[in-house]
């Protein structure tokens, strides 16, 4: 029996479905989208630069447009959420909190996020920490930075950044809240009184079998070896669960257009099937993607299926960078059609697009113009800028945008 063959534009159509970027919301958004949006990913990466709205914030405005940031920061706050290594760092959904609590109980896999060496060099100034947070509450690692002169205080001398980083990859500490985007740690005990690692906890086979699943749904279309690093597992070869998937209804086997070998779709997809066959699927978001968005976080993926060869680059020396320090992905209408650089001049209320480059052989129509300016326009706007001003961008561009334009209140 043949698979059912699919476009590879439907292909990019489904997948953009499952992480919410296949159509325009539709509503204002509420604070209660923000949790929705994250569990419909499973998790939302992490990054603390900030040329433009740090990343988390960023992903949530391409799904949700227009909200306050102070939503997601509400949301772990109130233990909606909480932070832990999955794909990096990341924002979870507290019902995944399960899922992880293995790799807090044996953390020594962890690579560098996780030292026994140093934990057995500074296992009393460890407890002593934890002693002190238990008493006096709530720490970040900017409350016990180091005077000029050495005090009398432990806390003074100890690096208790590292500490910190430590116990909570250990799980013994959590992260209450963030203040100015820094950790704000506390105890496990006081953030999850209700949790028992004896009755709650689950083993690493049946929780790495569920993060795989929670990895299906939410890349919605995907080839085998793009599952395990959704989450990040080690040494996962997703070929047997996928039998049984496919067996149960779960996956249905498809074949793509131009992509080599078979693909899986997620049941949650089946009911778009028929018009994805008949090219019938289509995708009218238009916005500027986070370089820490699940839909171009990995590099052979977004080649694979988008064609387009994405590396953040702000870690690259600047005389051997191709397009900018912090390049955007342009999604435009269901294809990656190019990046851009930009900077958030908050003081002078300037969003200055410092470069922009399109994908070969893309040349804008007036409608796609028309787009990309309103997403720009609207990126803008939600960090009150007043003003967008234009550097180096292609000719197509350049003969609409001039300079750049005001921002009208």
């Amino acid at each position: 029996m043949s698979l059912p063959l699919l476009s590879l534009t439907s292909a990019r159509v489904l997948h953009l479905a499952a992480q919410q970027l296949q159509q325009t919301a539709k509503k204002t958004a509420k604070p209660d989208d923000v949790l929705t949006c994250i569990q419909a990913m499973g998790l939302l990466q992490i990054d603390t630069i900030s040329v433009v709205a740090r990343s988390p914030y960023l992903v949530l405005f391409s799904r949700l447009g227009q909200y306050p940031l102070t939503w997601l920061d509400g949301a772990l706050a109130n233990g909606q959420l909480f932070e832990y290594w999955a794909h990096e760092a990341c924002f979870i959904p507290i019902e995944q909190y399960s899922l992880f609590r293995h790799r807090m109980l044996d953390p020594t896999n962890m690579g560098w996020k996780y030292s026994q060496s140093w934990v057995d060099d500074y296992q009393q100034d460890l407890n002593e920490l934890v002693a002190f947070i238990e008493k006096n509450g709530p720490v970040r690692s900017a409350d016990f930075k180091a005077p000029a002169r050495q005090g009398n205080g432990w806390w003074n001398w100890k690096p208790h950044k590292k500490h910190l980083e430590m116990l909570f990859t250990a799980g013994e500490l959590m992260v209450r809240e963030r203040k100015n985007f820094q950790r704000v740690y506390d105890l496990r005990q006081r953030i999850l009184p209700y949790w028992n690692d004896e009755r709650d906890s689950l083993n690493q086979q049946d929780a790495q079998t569920i993060m795989l699943q929670r990895s299906a749904r939410a890349l919605g279309i995907f080839k085998a070896e793009w599952l395990a690093d959704y989450y990040r597992l080690k040494g996962v070869k997703p070929q047997a669960i996928l039998t049984r998937w496919l067996d149960a209804g779960e996956v249905m086997a498809v074949n793509v257009e131009g992509i080599e070998g078979p693909m899986y779709l997620h049941n949650s997809l089946y009911s778009m099937l028929d018009n994805a066959q008949q090219g019938k699927l289509t995708s009218n978001v238009t916005t500027l993607l986070s370089p820490f968005d699940p839909v171009v976080w990995d590099r052979r993926r977004a080649l694979s299926l988008f064609d387009f060869d994405y590396r953040l680059e702000c870690y690259t020396p600047e005389a051997k960078r191709q397009y900018g320090y912090f390049t955007l992905p342009i999604l435009l209408r269901g294809e990656l059609i190019g990046r851009t650089d930009v900077k958030m001049h908050r003081k002078q209320g300037v969003l200055e697009i410092k470069s922009l480059y399109l994908q070969p052989n893309v040349m804008p129509s007036s409608r796609q113009i028309k787009d990309i300016t309103g997403a720009i326009t609207r990126f803008a706007r939600w960090h009150n800028a007043k003003q967008i001003t234009i550097g180096n961008v292609p000719a197509a561009l350049a003969v609409h945008w001039g300079a750049g334009w005001l921002l009208a209140d």
